[in-house]
């Protein structure tokens, strides 16, 4: 029962997760392309107001006309939107899932087996790349450096892209891409709730008393939102990753999550630079272009044709009951799991045979399963689901 109820945790977390990333992604793009698309006033009247750009939308039969002012209205308005509870949503259901369905459930696979480290230290190791992520990329921006964002940006990359490299040796590959996608995460919850928000509340602060806002506090907002933007495809890239194990489970995976990492930045920058009427066609094919090279560096080689006669599904039930059966069984032994992994069950020889595609796509071809190979399948074992798929899968 206790597994029963964490698993459906864990479904409510993942979902509840899910759609305030979408509430804060959605906001994220809208304010940038927002910021990227408003041209001064031509009403000498706003301008007087202190408006620096404004413009023109239909939406859902209706007219909008967002006004943005150079640093504050004359008078404090009575009611202000704040847009926070997306990303604290967002950051605290996304912890909260590592914490369910592998920190409690899974600690053992997040760390590689033959480091022989106990459980606990992944978690501790998880966390503290998220709290390091923080602490560095925020000095950065709060140091002489930090006027100058491409200077940031790409000194930041490069610690990040080694901070990736050092996870590797100790990490899963699993395991190193989804926190890797949380290190970036927490940098961004981080913002809005370190710099941007509190900025925010020291300028409607100034202005309920009468003072000047600190143009400074917006300008600083604005650059870490801008940062938030271009994380946002790395980001997602790093939630779907766990579904594809033939990244993760490659000898080259670090490389392979920051070379497609950097592709999802370029293709946002594509977006971000189109909005101000400038062509980014360029920056979106140096995107596409990285992520067709990973898929062609990955592309399986050739198998040869297996020596010795076909073997029956008989055959090959003892190494998937030793290999993957316990994950693909009705009721999985394996550590979080309450079902099989996309309801596919080894255990019967007529859900081997219906499923027998995938089977030797994933265990013979991509080398892909069992994750990480923590269950110790060898070479002579997927020769041996070689030779039973090419003979017919009988």
């Amino acid at each position: 029962m206790d597994a029963y109820l964490l698993e459906w945790l864990n479904l409510a977390l993942r979902w509840l997760h899910f759609v305030a990333g979408i509430a804060w992604i959605g906001s994220s793009f809208y304010f940038v392309w927002l910021d990227n698309s408003l041209e001064a006033p031509a009403d000498p009247a706003l301008k007087g107001k202190g408006v620096a750009g404004e413009l023109w939308a239909v939406h859902g039969g209706g007219f909008y006309n967002p006004q943005k002012y150079l640093v504050a209205p004359a008078r404090l308005p009575e009611r202000l939107h704040w847009f926070k509870w997306e990303a604290y949503t967002t950051w605290l259901t996304g912890f909260s899932l590592l914490i369910v369905a592998y920190y409690l459930q899974s600690a053992g696979t997040l760390l590689r087996p033959e480091l022989g480290w106990p459980g606990w230290g992944g978690p501790v190791l998880g966390i503290g790349a998220m709290a390091g992520a923080w602490l560095v990329y925020d000095a950065l921006c709060r140091s002489k450096l930090g006027r100058n964002d491409q200077a940031v940006g790409y000194l930041f990359a490069a610690i990040f892209a080694v901070a990736v490299f050092g996870l590797s040796f100790a990490m899963s590959g699993r395991a190193l891409y989804l926190h890797a996608g949380a290190m970036l995460g927490t940098i961004m919850s981080a913002n809005v709730f370190f710099v941007i928000i509190p900025g925010q509340k020291k300028m409607v602060a100034a202005m309920a008393a009468g003072q000047a806002p600190d143009p400074e506090y917006g300008r600083r907002g604005k650059q870490r939102s801008v940062h938030n933007n271009y994380f946002t495809l790395p980001v997602l890239f790093a939630m779907i990753s766990n579904h594809y194990a033939m990244l993760y489970s490659d000898a080259l995976a670090p490389l392979w999550l920051l070379a497609l990492m950097a592709g999802g930045a370029l293709m946002r920058h594509t977006f971000n630079l189109r909005h101000k009427g400038r062509s980014g066609l360029a920056w979106f094919a140096g995107g596409a272009a990285i992520v067709a090279a990973v898929a062609l560096a990955l592309v399986p080689r050739p198998l040869e044709a297996p020596a010795g006669p076909a073997v029956a599904v008989g055959e090959i039930m003892p190494v998937l009951a030793q290999r993957c059966a316990n994950c693909h069984a009705a009721r999985p032994t394996f550590p979080g799991l309450t079902a099989a992994p996309k309801g596919v069950d080894l255990t019967k020889p007529a859900w081997v045979r219906a499923n027998a595609a995938r089977i030797h796509a994933q265990a013979v071809t991509l080398k892909a399963m069992p994750p990480g190979n923590v269950t110790e399948m060898t070479d002579e074992e997927r020769a041996l689901v070689d030779r039973w798929y090419r003979g017919g899968a009988r």
